[in-house]
């Protein structure tokens, strides 16, 4: 099988420009490939996973990445998949932005002399003069072909910027600037940019009068819908600080029944002989399979001894026999305390169970909590700091726990 049939048969392609010329390239390792990744916060998510991944076998097939970071782009704010304008964010935070991403992305691509590079579009876009940058590539967009993409087009009704019209411009104008100076020949990413990455294949084709290719991945879709990575308590992120090696392995390991296997093929790397073998799985055999998705990409984000930790700590702790050590942790002081006591909803809060005092009260009411054992009945239920100095594991459902202990 060669590396292009393997992406089919994971289901990472959703559609290219030039299905016979791009799987030719990526097979004979002649694809030199961009993704872009816009610094909007100082962590990468588990929604670029997929990407990283992606980047990983391309490169071990021979191929080259090159990794984009959007210091650049992310002064406009990329319109995909919103409903309104993304809030504006400082020079130095997205430089910061760009430092985390660096650090983290070096843990799944070989950087270095001949093989993946790393590029930040801020070199070229921050010094692009404005009424150049129109003559020399405006003609190549049709505005009325603009309005009809579908990043523009759901953003029509609620109003868009003429700040972010410009995105599809800055992002086409990227994969110009790197065809040109390092030879870049493709780009990948998700299915929301679609549009944009037309907008760059047509303007190479325009300007130069040769070939280019996009190919998209394909976006997870789980049943909880594209927003893959989220959860009632935020983002899952790919620094541990942010989302604990227990946390990122209970995340998939809470995966749909119907989506574990669709995982299994699109993150690990495991051999498809093996994930086939699952096809028939049912019942038990799923939360094996999930067990299975959990550790290995665990392991691949957090490395094997971390992912053998939560896996320890997780079977201990739903049999009722597993160590503390691991457990997600919120530590309290005697200021987080009202009268030297805490109530279940800033417990809930504090923890990161609950995104909100109202959210906290409403799983209470639900019947969806337990502390230090028993469920909680009522949203004004408190604990003394005696009993935080011990450590309350506090649940929320069946699967969402914490530890919290007070200092």
């Amino acid at each position: 099988m060669t590396i292009y049939e393997e992406l089919k048969a994971r289901g990472l392609i959703a559609q290219v420009t030039n299905e016979e010329e791009v799987s030719k390239m990526v097979n004979e390792g002649k694809a030199v490939f961009y993704i872009g990744f816009d610094p909007t916060a100082d962590s990468l998510h588990v929604g670029h996973f997929m990407a990283l991944c992606l980047m990983k076998r391309l490169q071990m097939a021979g191929n080259r990445p090159i990794a984009l970071i959007g210091g650049g782009t992310a002064m406009i704010g990329d319109p995909s998949g919103r409903t309104d304008m993304r809030s504006m964010m400082t020079r130095e935070t997205i430089e910061h932005n760009c430092e985390c991403f660096k650090k983290q992305m070096e843990r799944f691509i070989e950087f270095g002399e001949g093989k993946a590079m790393m590029v930040n579009n801020a070199d070229w876009l921050m010094d692009l003069n404005y009424v150049e940058l129109l003559r020399e590539v405006g003609a190549c967009f049709s505005v009325n072909n603009m309005l009809r993409a579908e990043c523009y087009k759901q953003r029509m009704e609620k109003g868009l910027s003429f700040l972010e019209f410009n995105y599809m411009i800055m992002q086409s104008y990227d994969f110009y600037y790197l065809y040109q100076k390092y030879g870049c020949n493709m780009q990948f990413g998700g299915n929301d940019q679609w549009s944009n990455m037309l907008g760059g294949t047509e303007l190479i084709r325009r300007k130069l009068a040769e070939d280019a290719h996009a190919m998209t991945i394909t976006l997870l879709l789980t049943s909880e819908g594209k927003k893959m990575g989220k959860t009632a308590s935020g983002a899952v992120w790919l620094d541990p600080n942010k989302t604990s090696p227990y946390d990122f392995y209970q995340y998939w390991r809470n995966v749909e029944d119907a989506d574990v296997l669709k995982c299994i093929r699109m993150l690990t790397f495991l051999p498809l002989e093996q994930i086939n073998e699952m096809d028939s799985w049912e019942g038990a055999q799923l939360n094996k399979a999930k067990e299975i998705l959990a550790f290995e990409l665990t392991k691949l984000v957090h490395g094997e001894e971390e992912a053998v930790k939560a896996q320890e700590t997780a079977k201990g702790l739903f049999s009722g026999a597993g160590s503390l050590e691991n457990m997600p942790t919120t530590e309290l002081t005697e200021a987080d305390l009202t009268d030297g006591a805490v109530s279940i909803v800033d417990l809930l809060v504090k923890s990161g169970l609950c995104t909100s005092r109202g959210d906290a009260r409403r799983n209470v009411e639900q019947g969806g909590v337990e502390a230090a054992g028993e469920k909680v009945s009522f949203f004004t239920q408190t604990y003394t700091a005696d009993a935080l100095r011990q450590g309350i594991i506090v649940k929320r459902g069946k699967k969402k726990m914490h530890r919290i202990i007070l200092k």
